[in-house]
């Protein structure tokens, strides 16, 4: 029986000590990827919508930058976390007023006011946008306060 020698391969990471903020930004972007699957809509009170059936380019963007948020809390990078996490509350909050706006202006072809106001009523937003907001929100408390406040008590004598 011959054995093949192995390298040894020594990475040079520094110790991942997982603190409770990091682990708040990783479960931010673990809400962010859920909720995407999560009904946002539902039309006509028939079926419910995710973000990639209401738009599914934009909802793979919003997937890739919670990706990337996740793969920098796996490295503990700082910056990236609280560069996505920015990014990512933006794109939610832009995805619900193009969301709003899709849905107040849909009808608007019908000449009707009173027909158009009542198929606007028929579309609902359900909870899946409280996971759309929260997980950016966490994400974003996890990278805000945990950072150390730095102050310089210098004493002129």
């Amino acid at each position: 029986m011959i054995i093949a020698p192995t390298l040894l391969i020594k990475w040079k990471l520094a110790k991942n000590k997982m603190r409770l903020n990091t682990l708040f930004s990783f479960a931010g972007f673990i809400m962010l990827v859920a909720g995407t699957y999560c009904p946002i809509l539902r039309p006509f009170h028939l079926f419910n919508w995710d973000v990639f059936q209401a738009n599914k380019p934009y909802g793979i963007v919003i997937l890739m930058v919670a990706m990337v948020g996740i793969i920098g809390t796996v490295f503990n990078q700082k910056k990236i976390i609280r560069l996505t996490s920015w990014l990512s509350l933006g794109l939610v909050t832009l995805f619900l007023i193009l969301a709003w706006l899709k849905i107040h202006t849909s009808f608007s072809f019908i000449p009707f006011h009173s027909i158009d106001a009542f198929l606007t009523r028929q579309i609902k937003f359900k909870w899946g946008w409280y996971l759309l907001f929260g997980g950016p929100l966490l994400s974003l408390a996890g990278v805000t306060f945990g950072t150390k406040t730095k102050f310089n008590n210098t004493v002129a004598k």
